[in-house]
């Protein structure tokens, strides 16, 4: 069964940073394009950043560019967000997905076939 774990949400100030790691179980992220998405209350999910893992090409949204980056450990198998910077607007629940069919450099959802349970970051004033 694969699953993909997130780890490392929680509670920062503004202007702060946090890191977040996805780790898959079941299956090994090569060959895979990985991505973060993101939810807040009363609004959809949202492209954040993905990375590839064959070729480590990254793709922000304009939202996160220059404060979050997306990076891969070939050795860990996992893939790591770190958020600099942070803004009262980045509270929402992180969620970890991965894709390996299609277009891979895909910022849509739908085109995630594997997700995580996703994790909270609290951004506070």
């Amino acid at each position: 069964q694969v699953q993909l774990v997130e780890s490392g949400g929680g509670l920062a100030q503004a202007g702060g940073s946090l890191r977040l790691s996805c780790a898959p179980s079941g299956l090994a992220f090569e060959r895979f394009t990985v991505g973060w998405f993101r939810q807040a209350p009363g609004k959809e999910r949202e492209f954040v950043a993905l990375i590839t893992w064959t070729g480590g090409i990254t793709r922000y949204a304009d939202s996160v560019k220059g404060r979050f980056t997306i990076s891969r450990d070939n050795t860990k198998n996992t893939v790591d967000l770190q958020m600099n910077t942070l803004k009262l607007e980045d509270t929402a629940v992180y969620y970890c997905a991965a894709k390996d069919f299609g277009n891979r450099l895909s910022t849509a959802a739908p085109s995630y076939n594997h997700w995580g349970q996703g994790t909270q970051v609290t951004v506070s004033a």
